[in-house]
């Protein structure tokens, strides 16, 4: 039982036991008064009892209450004690201590009974007004989703007249024994007719062309008699001399009446007639379209698996002569280059037609005489309303001239990365000087490092502590001199392009270990400014250590001959998803006007310059999708700054 359950209503042998402690407790209070403090209050203690056994309990547990604590009364406090005699001078007492401990029993499970009885009313109640507000709300909810049923039948009504509009397609009723015809708003739009006036099939027949008059007046006649339904097309003639091409189509209905009632459509189909007047022209137009991009079409029946069209420029383009009709699918397969043969037989839809997949596949094709073209055939599935396969369509286009374009850009990528090879080489020759010196540091403090091992090892009492920390330092020092020789040997590496998520962080701290000891000689200091929680790019690591070796190499030949050496600033900053990366110096500056200049391939400004070095970095930026510039004056420094894109990068 919940706890509010069991104390409105709990077990009988709870509220007996209830009963008989609480009386028991009145009887050790009371002893506890009379004995230390000689106080007589016996009846009130047991009156409390009562009460507390009324009220828990009921009536029943009050008059168990009163009986016992009357028999508790008389046995310890009335004369003579412990013994259930009543003497004649204490009986009224008594009858006066079992009336009142009557009344306060009665009128406390009286009280219990009414608050108990109030609070099922209250909840009674409560459960009324909750199902009357239910009630309410399903009725409010019902008149909400019918006023939005007559919106939807409204808007319904609205979204088919403007449909009929936009489509041209007006709805018509007729029943055929009275003569009654109803058009929608757009019937009466297409016959031109006003919207008072009662549609007839005589006023149909007027507006009809006379050339077609005979022919729809039979047809209205042969549907009246025979009750079927019926779709014929034929021409409108305007009042103001203007010809419609009309579709219409009836459908016919037999009600309850039994009566024959049509029911239909009558499209305004001028558009499509004047297209197939055009159609024409555009089948011109596109034969002369083929030839000149070189571009043919064709489809393909999947049942027959035969080709069932090839345009002229399709026979051209793969070497067939159209006298002979369409090649079979062993002839074109042999026309195809025998290394690209059996790849086509493995993507295109003659491999599976049946689960009709959309191709997309490049192959050259041998044609007589040897010469080689490159053919790029595409093809998608028709099919029909039930998802039935029944065709392909497609192009074949001549890529030939493409594909060279595509060898001879891939070539000119080629001789791009030999000449940005060639480009660090030089630069890494340059600074062999500064990388010997570089190397030699952490060589030398690794021999003095093993030296002082020595020592300590070589002691009457070797002091292993010693030696095993002048050997880390050895370890430190050799990993150190790996680590530059390995980032030179990267600069020097010749490869194809590989792109991976680089941390900007970490390259610009690679390429400072590298050129620390240039900066050096001319008295240089470098000053980082990097960010935090840095998004990696996608790039590759060896070109973006050529840019910034370039820029930065520029920045101390910049400063070389001014006064007090000069101070190399790097800069890092993240947002808009990209970095921005700054190279500055405090050197000779830049002329305004050779903001762009500079990046011109053979344009220095140095005495031994190649003028390649800030053509070949804008290019390798370009091609990460990052842009390259320049800003300056002269004798203010010059910075250079490159922005490469952190889109889909992820965080250091």
């Amino acid at each position: 039982m919940s706890k509010a359950n069991w104390w409105t209503n709990p077990p009988s042998s709870v509220k007996y036991a209830v009963t008989l402690v609480s009386v028991a407790s009145a009887v050790i209070v009371a002893w506890v008064l009379w004995h230390f403090w000689h106080s007589e209050v016996f009846a009130s203690v047991f009156f409390c009892a009562i009460i507390f056994s009324a009220w828990f309990g009921g009536f029943r547990q009050g008059l168990l209450g009163v009986t016992v604590s009357a028999l508790a009364f008389d046995y310890f406090f009335l004369s003579p004690t412990h013994s259930f005699y009543l003497d004649s001078s204490q009986l009224p007492r008594v009858i006066i201590f079992v009336v009142s401990a009557l009344l306060m029993g009665f009128l406390t499970a009286s009280q219990r009974s009414t608050t108990e009885s109030l609070k099922r009313a209250r909840d009674d109640l409560s459960t009324n007004v909750q199902e009357l507000e239910r009630t309410n709300e399903e009725l409010r909810t019902e008149n909400s989703e019918r006023k939005l049923t007559q919106a939807a039948l409204r808007r319904s009504q609205a979204y088919l007249a403007e449909a009929q509009r936009l489509s041209h397609t007006g709805s018509f009723g007729w029943r055929v024994a009275t003569g009654e015809i109803i058009w929608s708003e757009e019937s009466f739009r297409i016959f031109q007719y006003d919207r008072t006036t009662k549609p007839t099939v005589e006023l149909i027949l007027q507006r009809t062309h006379p050339g077609d008059a005979i022919f729809v007046k039979e047809t209205i006649e042969r549907a009246a008699q025979a009750g079927k339904d019926f779709d014929f097309e034929h021409r409108l003639l305007m009042p103001d001399g203007a010809v419609k091409h009309v579709y219409v189509v009836g459908h016919a209905e037999r009600y309850q009446s039994k009566e024959l009632e049509y029911v239909g459509a009558v499209m305004d189909v001028t558009a499509a007639r004047q297209s197939e007047e055009a159609l024409r022209r555009s089948e011109g137009y596109l034969t002369d379209a083929q030839r000149l991009t070189r571009t043919g079409s064709w489809a393909w029946n999947v049942a027959t698996r035969q080709g069932v069209y090839w345009s002229q420029e399709n026979y051209r383009l793969l070497g067939f002569d159209p006298e002979g009709g369409i090649p079979s699918d062993e002839a074109f397969y042999q026309r195809i280059h025998p290394e690209d043969r059996e790849r086509v037989r493995r993507e295109v839809f003659l491999e599976r037609p049946d689960e009709g997949p959309h191709f997309d596949v490049d192959f050259r094709i041998v044609l007589t005489g040897g010469a080689i073209k490159y053919v790029r055939s595409t093809g998608h599935p028709v099919r029909n309303i039930s998802g039935d396969l029944l065709e392909y369509v497609g192009t074949s286009i001549d890529v030939t001239e493409r594909k060279r374009a595509d060898e001879e850009r891939e070539r000119l990528r080629q001789v791009q990365a030999d000449l940005a090879h060639l480009s660090r080489v030089t630069t890494m020759g340059e600074l062999t000087a500064s990388l010997a010196h570089e190397i030699r540091q952490p060589i030398s403090a690794a021999v003095t490092n093993a030296k002082t091992c020595l020592r300590w090892l070589g002691r009457d009492e070797p002091d292993v502590a010693e030696a095993c920390e002048a050997a880390s330092r050895i370890v430190k020092d050799v990993t150190r001199a790996a680590d530059i020789i390995s980032r030179i040997s990267s600069l020097f590496k010749k490869g194809a392009l590989q792109r991976e998520l680089v941390d900007v962080n970490e390259l610009i701290r690679e390429m400072i270990v590298l050129l620390r000891s240039e900066a050096s000689r001319y008295s240089i200091s470098i000053r980082t400014e990097l960010a935090e929680d840095l998004l990696k790019v996608m790039a590759d690591r060896v070109q973006l250590q050529q840019v910034l070796m370039n820029l930065m190499l520029n920045a101390i030949d910049a400063m070389k001959e001014t006064t007090g050496g000069g101070e190399l600033t790097i800069k890092l900053e993240a947002g808009n998803a990209q970095l921005l990366i700054s190279v500055s110096d405090t050197g000779v500056g830049l002329p305004q006007e050779q903001g762009e200049e500079i990046f011109k391939a053979f344009f220095t400004t140095k005495e031994n310059g190649t003028g390649m070095g800030l053509p070949i970095s804008r290019s390798i930026i370009e091609s990460h999708g990052g842009r390259l510039w320049a800003t300056g004056a002269p004798g203010a420094g010059a910075t250079f700054q490159f922005t490469l894109p952190a889109t889909g990068a992820a965080h250091v």
